[in-house]
């Protein structure tokens, strides 16, 4: 017996959804870009081409270019959307740092939560970036490796299959080579240069804090060192060995120094309006191709004037 299905209103039919055509061009030598796609699209139309590069089908090394005389040199990458414009990112609160098959690395703003909790699901750094991959292709998937606190900026590294999630979520500690990070904090560090070691526990209050009891937290191992002392603050250099919750925001207060802006962790000032903690320097090992991954940001410009 044949089904028969409900009739649907015209323009409303759910339209399969059909998979970008992307050539992938190498440059093999100097050259200008509109020149390049004539000659490597000899089949279409010069019309046709200039019509690709106009309305944003055209990526060269990773970012979509409309300027026909773009430079090209040996070795750069040339990407045609046949299908329709290059999906691009944009979002003032989170920066597209690295993007491939596997992995997005991401530079978050303060104040943003890297995933939903309970009383907030959408507008954090994992939606955002999930909805991008989306409107490139509903069948895309993202998964968090790791996360920061909604007050602290810097580097985080999302996995956008289930095997680059998992490789780097069961072996973390191994992959990552450098985490690097970079605070305020309230007076001079003396020594300028150290390293703090305790155990972190947390209280029902979920305030974490130090402890010398192996039984009741766990190891926790930091290094800093001075950049700039001036005003009554310190530009800092912080490197984690472990990776617990909160542990430079309490590893600093342990030293006496807390994080401008940081109340929770004793902080008496907040001249920033925020918490002066930013994650710098990411490096790890690439889950699927194995290279060494090297990420730098700038240290915050509200960080540097508090020492100037």
């Amino acid at each position: 017996m044949a089904i028969k299905r409900p009739a649907v209103k015209p323009g409303a039919e759910r339209r399969a959804f059909t998979p970008d055509n992307i050539l992938s061009l190498p440059v093999t030598g100097p050259g200008k870009l509109l020149e390049f796609l004539f000659e490597a699209m000899p089949q279409r139309k010069r019309t046709n081409v200039k019509e690709l590069l106009k309305y944003g089908q055209v990526m060269l090394n990773g970012t979509v270019a409309r300027q026909f005389d773009a430079p090209l040199n040996p070795g750069d990458e040339v990407k045609v959307n046949l299908t329709r414009a290059f999906v691009t990112f944009y979002n003032r609160r989170l920066q597209l740092v690295y993007e491939d098959d596997d992995i997005i690395v991401a530079n978050k703003g303060y104040g943003l939560l890297s995933i939903g909790n309970d009383k907030i699901k959408d507008g954090t750094a994992y939606s955002i970036l999930r909805d991008y991959l989306k409107s490139k292709d509903p069948r895309n998937k993202l998964f968090i490796v790791h996360r920061l606190d909604q007050h602290t900026s810097g580097l985080m590294v999302f996995a956008k299959n289930t095997e680059a999630k998992e490789i780097m979520q069961h072996n973390w500690n191994n992959m990552v080579r450098r985490r690097q990070y970079v605070c305020v904090v309230e007076g001079k560090i003396d020594p300028p240069e150290g390293e703090v070691k305790s155990y972190l526990a947390e209280n029902s209050k979920y305030l974490v804090y130090s402890t010398d009891k192996p039984e009741e937290g766990k190891l926790a191992y930091t290094r800093y060192k001075a950049i700039k002392s001036a005003n009554g603050y310190t530009l800092a250099e912080v490197e984690l060995e472990t990776g617990r919750k909160n542990q430079i925001r309490v590893h600093m207060k342990d030293l006496g120094h807390p994080i401008i802006g940081d109340r929770r962790y004793g902080a008496r000032t907040a001249p920033i309006h925020r918490l002066a903690l930013h994650a710098r320097t990411l490096v790890f090992i690439h889950p699927v191709s194995r290279k060494l991954m090297e990420f730098e940001t700038p240290i915050p410009a509200s960080f540097v004037s508090m020492v100037k």
